[in-house]
């Protein structure tokens, strides 16, 4: 068993054969927030080729050049309202954890859910000390990297 990226430090985390995989062998999205969720697993896998299918072409970049990273560790989603998801990826770089907030806008094209274009904030990230440690020990914060 293998935890999908999208599904890293959450309870009753889900297998990426059951979560994002289907999506990234092409079965459609059954919603915005799935959509973004396996747009996030296909960044950590790079996905080049799923990130442009699912990526309107008019805002698609091209040349669409992404390399697996590990630098994600978490996913949130805040809301899933309409065509819009609001969420936040935590990550580790050499400078530490950061966090990246983006509220998402999606759109139907070609029969199917496409990414157009988001609002995009990122600013260091300090978990709080008895918080969880971000980079997946099980360990508090405080007692880990902090």
């Amino acid at each position: 068993m293998s935890i999908c990226p999208c599904q890293r430090q959450q309870i009753d985390a889900l297998d990426y054969a059951q979560c994002c995989q289907p999506l990234h062998q092409g079965q459609p999205a059954p919603s915005y927030q799935q959509l973004m969720r396996s747009r996030f697993s296909a960044y950590v896998m790079g996905l080049n080729d799923y990130l442009k299918q699912t990526w309107h072409p008019s805002t698609c970049p091209d040349p669409l050049d992404v390399d697996s990273d590990d630098h994600w560790l978490k996913l949130d989603i805040v809301s899933a309202q309409g065509n819009q998801v609001h969420f936040k990826a935590y990550g580790k770089d050499e400078d530490g954890f950061f966090c990246l907030e983006e509220i998402s806008n999606f759109t139907e094209h070609q029969g199917g859910k496409v990414y157009i274009d988001g609002q995009v904030t990122m600013k260091p990230y300090t978990p709080e000390r008895n918080a969880p440690c971000l980079c997946g020990s099980g360990k508090k914060y405080k007692k880990c990297c902090g």
